[in-house]
């Protein structure tokens, strides 16, 4: 049977692999890399890296191309179904050519597998459909939100708190309800914006973890557009940003 490892890799910086995934990586026979074109290759080369630093035997490195997501659909959900019922089959062919029976591999993701990414929901999608005889298990890593936290020297929860995560679609359409701290991610369109007025304070980061790791924080009515600003000029530069907040109620 074919085994496949959907390893957390942190935020970005090399040096924040767990002793688990550093273990883990030293058990594969075959590394796969979505490329994501090449806007992104900086993501593909990052991973690239992470495997010359900690892997000390040798391995395969197989790239996969990323399908397109179409972006346009007005119907989300069904926009993203379709996106990785694609990428199960671009990865199911993948692995079919390239991993043995008995052989073991990996995908490298970025944070953590278990916080809005889909790498084991499409691995569980070709398990399911049966084509392939494979297992798969994550392996956590630190993720960006961790990262946040660090940078700017906070602590997530406050004593007796909770903590939401969520994205920037569904703060637009739902607000911060009851909630004092909320860790926003995936949100495109700055969607803090709306509730400068709330007596709130943002903690704010971009690429965390990187040589080009950006920092804002502040009360949310004075920074907003500084951080929309910011984070405009480096989707600009870069073309792609990964970045998360935290809002928290003064």
């Amino acid at each position: 049977m074919r085994e496949l490892l959907a390893i957390g890799i942190g935020a970005g910086d090399p040096a924040q692999l767990t002793v688990e995934a550093i273990e883990a990586l030293n058990a594969v026979d075959v590394v796969f890399v979505v490329d994501k074109g090449e806007v992104k290759r900086e993501l593909a080369a990052l991973r690239e890296e992470i495997c010359g630093r900690h892997i000390e035997g040798g391995y395969r490195l197989v790239e996969i191309a990323d399908p397109e997501r179409d972006r346009t659909a007005p119907a989300y959900l069904e926009a993203v179904e379709d996106w990785r019922r694609a990428r199960a089959a671009a990865w199911e062919e993948a692995i079919a050519a390239e991993l043995g029976e008995g052989e073991r591999g990996a995908f490298l993701v970025w944070g953590d597998p278990a916080i809005y990414d889909s790498t084991l929901a499409v691995l569980e999608r070709i398990a399911a459909e049966g084509a392939l005889e494979l297992s798969y298990r994550p392996i956590p890593g630190i993720s960006s939100v961790q990262s946040l936290a660090a940078r700017h020297r906070i602590s997530l929860t406050r004593t007796g708190g909770a903590l939401l995560i969520t994205t920037g679609r569904r703060l637009a359409a739902e607000g911060l309800g009851d909630h004092d701290d909320v860790i926003v991610m995936l949100d495109a369109d700055c969607a803090f914006k709306a509730f400068a007025g709330e007596g709130l304070d943002v903690y704010w980061g971009a690429y965390l973890g990187t040589p080009d790791e950006l920092l804002v924080a502040g009360r949310l009515e004075e920074v907003a557009e500084r951080i929309e600003a910011v984070r405009a000029e480096a989707r600009e530069r870069k073309g792609w940003i990964m970045d998360t907040y935290l809002l928290r109620r003064r």
